[in-house]
Formats: structure tokens, C-alpha cells, sequence
């Protein structure tokens, strides 16, 4: 596995792809959080908040994560490497978590530059410091586990076809879909009891609540049983 990982990232790094991803995700935010005037903007807003940033990435996630991890498999099938990759003495879920691994390590590096907003927001925060660390240091680490759903969704999506963009664009519906399409169906019902239970089965309802500042034990194991849920369906994919 850890061959596969140092193999994956070596890839992403002797290309532009990563240099890409990191700088336009970082780019966008940067924008929307500092220059564009918006309901985003930092210094428009007149809070020492950095909740723009929470509200962004999650839509910028949707892209980036499969920009990320669309070649993973799908450029193995393309270039006929997949064949001679299983015969290393690799099992089908060590390859799969090598490459899950790389790309979520890939997306962290893109989300930990952007600590520096809530060290400005802090330093120009008055009085000094006056900041809800609580709910930033929660948003923060769900976003690190959101990340890790798409990339396990991405990955997924690259083991079904051997061509970059339709694992791009697979990627990108099965996320908005268990992001905030089970909102949407329960937009659809009256009942309060039924839309509470579809929301609690969408992404969107674990990472607001994580958005709080309190870490619950179940938003985290959602994630983790949503992201090996979809390292499974890789493994067994791959194995057909």
C-alpha cells in the first residue's frame, strides 16, 4: 500500500495537476474571501469570522476532488498498466486505499495553506484574538472529513471507466448528490420526521453540525463508514 501511495504522489507532483488543483482551489478562495465584495468577503462582512470559507469549499471540493482522483484508475485501464499493476503481490484493497490515501493527502495540502485566514482574521480581529475558534477548528476538521468522502467517491468513480472526463463528471454527481441531494428530495415531503431522516443520510446535515464547534462522535463515523463504504465498492469493482 505504502508503494502505491509514494507512487500516486509522485505522479501528482511530477505533473502540473497538483500545482494546479492546490492554486486554483487556493486562488478561489482567496478571491472570493478578501476581494470580490460579496457575502463572503471577510472585510466586508465587519465579523472576525472566516465562515466563507466554510461555505465555499464544499462546492470548491466538489471539483477539485475529482480533478484529483478522475486519472487514478481510469488512466491505469487507458494506458493498460492496470493488468500489470495487479501482479505485484498487492491485494485489490491495498491498491485502492494507496491511491484513496494519496489523493486525500492531496487535497489536505491544498486546505492547510488556508489556516492563514484565521490567523489574519485574528490578527485584525478587535480585540485582538477575538475569534470562535470552536466553530472554525470544527468546520476545519470536517472539512478534512469531506474531503475524504469525495476522494473515496472520486476514486469510485475512476475504476468504472477507462476516460478522465466521465470519472470527472461521475465524480462530480455522486457528491452533489450525497452532499445535498437528499435535502432537495426531503424539500419534496411535509413530514418533519421522514425529511430528518433523509437529511441525516446526505453529507450536508453531518458537516453543519461539525461546522459547530462540537466534535460528535457520529458525524465521525458517518464519514468514515461513507468513504469505506465507497473504498469497498473500488475493491470489488476492480475485481470483477
Amino acid at each position: 500500500m505504502i508503494s502505491i501511495f509514494k507512487k500516486e504522489l509522485r505522479a501528482f507532483f511530477s505533473t502540473a495537476t497538483a500545482y494546479i488543483v492546490i492554486g486554483i482551489f487556493l486562488l478561489l478562495t482567496g478571491l472570493f474571501l478578501w476581494v470580490i465584495p460579496g457575502e463572503y468577503n471577510i472585510l466586508s462582512s465587519g465579523y472576525a469570522n472566516v465562515d466563507g470559507l466554510f461555505y465555499l469549499a464544499p462546492w470548491l471540493f466538489l471539483f477539485l476532488c475529482p480533478a484529483v482522483t478522475m486519472r487514478l484508475f481510469a488512466e491505469e485501464k487507458q494506458t493498460g498498466t492496470w493488468e500489470l499493476l495487479i501482479t505485484k503481490p498487492l491485494s485489490r484493497l491495498q491498491i485502492v486505499l494507496g491511491k484513496f490515501f494519496a489523493g486525500w493527502v492531496l487535497v489536505s495540502l491544498a486546505l492547510l495553506p488556508t489556516l492563514l485566514y484565521y490567523f489574519s482574521v485574528a490578527y485584525l480581529a478587535e480585540p485582538l484574538g477575538n475569534v470562535d475558534s470552536g466553530a472554525f477548528w470544527g468546520s476545519f476538521i470536517g472539512l478534512f472529513f469531506l474531503a475524504a468522502v469525495y476522494v473515496a467517491i472520486g476514486t469510485f468513480s475512476s475504476s468504472l471507466t477507462n476516460n478522465q472526463i466521465v470519472s470527472f463528471v461521475v465524480a462530480i454527481v455522486l457528491s452533489f448528490f450525497f452532499y445535498y441531494g437528499f435535502e432537495l428530495i426531503g424539500s419534496f415531503f411535509s413530514s418533519g420526521q421522514f425529511i430528518q431522516i433523509l437529511e441525516g443520510v446526505g453529507i450536508h446535515a453531518h458537516y453543519k453540525s461539525m461546522s459547530r464547534g462540537v466534535i460528535d462522535s457520529r458525524d465521525i463515523l458517518y464519514f468514515v463508514v461513507m468513504s469505506a463504504g465507497f473504498i469497498l465498492a473500488t475493491v470489488n469493482t476492480k475485481s470483477k
